[in-house]
């Protein structure tokens, strides 16, 4: 065993690098808010988060025939057949890439992260304290909440934030 005096720096370089991951939540990516990093014809001050679904791939196995059976005409199998076994990757659903819209991070204030908070709290989603932080549980709330309209993320989406009654909508010119 190891003297405790070896694990030492390892333990300081781990706490080192631990405190350099984003502070987003478990497996929830940093909200894109550069331009060369947003979708394709994205307005500039738009601020974006993307979902990445992974290809969903299945290993298959099959028995190809080399050689058929060598039968009589009584049915009497004089040679047997033979088959190869070949296994093959197949993908059964492509890597799918979701570009949403988010509030940016400007307006993600303690006050806006608490309205979001109270949101989902009234509708059953939130069960924590009201503190202001985008912390795992709102988080989890976020994502239980976009879930349902297709988004599995837990960035708060410009759109959730809307139906939420959040973040104004804009309304067509009547003029």
């Amino acid at each position: 065993m190891k003297s405790p005096l070896v694990l030492l720096p390892l333990l300081a370089g781990l706490s080192a690098c631990q405190n350099s991951l984003p502070l987003t939540g478990p497996n929830e990516p940093e909200i894109v808010q550069t331009l060369q990093e947003a979708p394709p014809g994205a307005e500039p001050g738009t601020c974006w988060g993307k979902d990445v679904t992974p290809a969903v791939i299945e290993t298959v196995t099959e028995q190809v025939l080399l050689q058929p059976a060598e039968v009589r005409n009584d049915g009497t199998v004089i040679e047997q057949a033979i088959y190869k076994t070949e296994t093959r990757q197949a993908i059964v659903q492509e890597r799918r890439v979701t570009w949403f819209e988010t509030p940016c991070a400007r307006t993600q204030t303690p006050e806006f992260i608490a309205s979001v908070q109270r949101a989902l709290k009234v509708r059953g989603l939130y069960r924590g304290s009201i503190t202001g932080e985008m912390d795992a549980r709102t988080r989890a709330a976020v994502r239980a909440y976009q879930k349902p309209e297709g988004l599995d993320s837990g960035i708060l989406s410009l759109a959730a934030a809307r139906r939420l009654g959040l973040v104004a909508v804009d309304r067509p010119d009547t003029s």
